[in-house]
């Protein structure tokens, strides 16, 4: 019988030692046996059909609060993740994974950009490890292995409570290759400036690991286009040259010639948002990963992406475009450290 992780179509009719759990608000730890115990009370929807009957569907973010979401003794891996909530919480609440008793976490990102809904909007992506079907139903595929314990927590920073929050957290207690790298994922924003017109996506990281993808939540400053600029990266060593050095920003998204202003959403690539509403800047959503691609590294990585348009006279016009990003990697243990998360009114879309 088999008794390691199975992974693709390929492995679904072999049989294996795992048990499968979830984590919900109705089973809060996952427990063997452990749902729809809830009692409703009369003001519950449930209160004429009584106990096992959908009393406790979701919870209630109060302010300023961490809430977890999933405490799991390993080994295992978490398999799926779905969430939906009201898109006022989409900047306000940060997502934050932490494997294996590290105080650290190995996750930290605003919880729609994490499931590729950049600038605080809702909208639709259909790829295979991220899928956001209507009307918001996030969900994550990206497979998340952990060894002695797996924490998930949702920090709520806005100031007043979010209700409707419903969550779903699928995990296998099983085997865990010693090969077998930990999921990260690290948010970053900043203006791009005409003195250095460059977006740093990850930067610092260290050990040895392999890079899996990319979203960027792109808000158009400039009038024009805004995605001549190549992607970067810098793998073990390199300083001034990067190993990996793409050809404009459509390219890098798998698109071309400028996307022919046409959204689009596929398994391993996708540019789902193209926002141009009367009173707003344009606003962009895009994501590349690298499942069959990954750019492995065994020391450090550090990626950037350049904001360049073009001025009249056909020479590269450097722009200062807001830019947000995810970087998406799995890496041994430990990891670096990663910058501070920037506060509320600094991740606010505009």
């Amino acid at each position: 019988m088999y008794k390691g992780l199975n992974f693709g179509l390929g492995s679904i009719p072999l049989l294996c030692d795992a048990e499968t759990r979830s984590i919900s608000a109705e089973n809060p730890n996952g427990e063997r046996g452990g749902g729809a115990k809830a009692v409703p009370d009369e003001s519950s929807a449930a209160s004429m059909l009584g106990k096992g009957w959908k009393v406790r569907p979701c919870i209630t973010l109060e302010p300023d609060t961490t809430t977890t979401l999933a405490d799991v003794k390993g080994p295992g891996i978490i398999q799926h993740i779905w969430i939906t909530v009201r898109p006022d919480a989409y900047r306000d609440t940060l997502l934050r994974f932490y494997w294996d008793d590290e105080d650290a976490a190995s996750v930290e990102v605003p919880l729609g950009d994490f499931f590729c809904n950049g600038h605080g909007l809702r909208y639709n992506v259909n790829s295979l490890p991220i899928a956001v079907n209507p009307s918001g139903g996030f969900n994550s595929y990206w497979p998340m292995p952990f060894r002695k314990r797996a924490r998930i927590t949702i920090e709520s920073q806005r100031w007043e409570p979010i209700s409707g929050f419903f969550y779903q957290i699928t995990y296998a207690l099983t085997e865990v290759p010693e090969s077998a790298g930990t999921f990260h994922a690290q948010w970053n924003r900043a203006m791009a400036t005409r003195e250095h017109p460059e977006h740093v996506i990850l930067d610092g990281i260290v050990g040895q690991g392999h890079y899996v993808g990319t979203f960027l939540a792109w808000e158009q400053l400039s009038n024009g286009w805004w995605g001549e600029g190549e992607i970067k990266f810098y793998v073990d060593g390199d300083t001034e040259h990067p190993t990996i050095c793409g050809t404009g920003t459509e390219d890098y998204f798998g698109g071309a010639w400028g996307f022919g202003g046409e959204p689009y959403s596929t398994a391993f690539l996708g540019y789902p948002l193209y926002r141009k509403e009367p009173g707003e800047v344009p606003k962009h959503g895009l994501y590349r990963w690298h499942i069959m691609d990954p750019i492995r590294f065994k020391q450090e990585l550090r990626a950037t992406i350049q904001a360049l348009g073009w001025w009249p006279n056909h020479k590269f016009e450097p722009l200062t475009d807001d830019v947000a990003s995810v970087g998406y990697w799995y890496q041994a243990e430990p990891h670096g450290p990663f910058p501070a998360m920037l506060p509320p009114p600094e991740r606010w879309p505009r």
